[in-house]
């Protein structure tokens, strides 16, 4: 029944969506011309907003805990699983005042309105996951811009989104570049619930009445020992991930 109901939904949902995204684009555009950074990292945050209110017209809710004050004035490496690319907005608008980055395939660098010019022009860096050295450098651009201005670097370890909200086992270059390059950084573990549902058809039609939660664990400095911190990163995580995948 819900899935009969997901197919009526879901392109009220797309629309909504994808005007979203051809609307703020221009909008992007001129506040990256008109006030340099500052004018894009309003734009983007509003943006994500919107994105993340278009998901309620199928239902879905949010919820994002932090029990913690984070310092604005350092850089942070929030590290986290990943489900489905609509982690994405509510990292961005929750997290703002960090100014969120991310670790994007560079095939979303291009023809996706918003999306493309915020990855190649708000900070973010794009790596071709066919060259695994060229992309442990531009990740090391990350964390080297993060050091310097203080921003915070998103970054999924597992490579890949998890399709049955089952966390996979954490790759450990990308993490330790960031962390060897961005010393002053602060890891923030965050543990992503229930957005795998909101896909969990494919990508038509949409899940409905997905209940995504983003639970923010105790951030801890880094040490230097980057084995060690990967594994605390993993697992402070993996502790958060409840909901496993049952059914369809």
């Amino acid at each position: 029944m819900q899935k009969t109901l997901s197919y009526i939904v879901t392109p009220f949902f797309f629309i909504a969506f994808g005007l979203i995204l051809v609307i703020f684009h221009p909008i992007l555009w001129l506040g990256l011309k008109l006030f340099g950074y500052p004018g894009i990292k309003k734009t983007v945050s509003m943006l994500n907003w919107f994105l993340m209110r278009s998901t309620n017209i199928l239902g879905t809710t949010y919820r994002f805990t932090n029990p913690y004050t984070i310092p604005t004035d350092r850089p942070l490496i929030i590290v986290t699983n990943h489900q489905s690319m609509y982690d994405i907005p509510p990292i961005i608008w929750y997290m703002r005042k960090h100014h969120p980055k991310f670790v994007s395939k560079k095939e979303l660098g291009k023809g996706i309105p918003c999306v493309s010019f915020n990855l190649r022009h708000g900070g973010s860096v794009l790596i071709d996951r066919k060259d695994a050295k060229a992309s442990l450098m531009e990740i090391g651009k990350l964390g080297a811009y993060i050091e310097k201005h203080n921003r915070a670097a998103v970054i999924f370890p597992e490579g890949t989104r998890s399709r049955d909200g089952h966390p996979k086992p954490f790759k450990p270059m990308g993490l330790k570049m960031l962390m060897k390059k961005a010393p002053s950084a602060l890891i923030v573990p965050i543990s992503i619930n229930n957005s795998w549902k909101l896909v969990r058809f494919g990508k038509f039609p949409m899940g409905l009445g997905a209940k995504v939660s983003f639970d923010v664990h105790e951030p801890f400095e880094n040490d230097g020992d980057y084995d060690g911190l990967l594994a605390k990163a993993e697992a402070a995580v993996v502790s958060g991930i409840k909901h496993f995948r049952t059914s369809p």
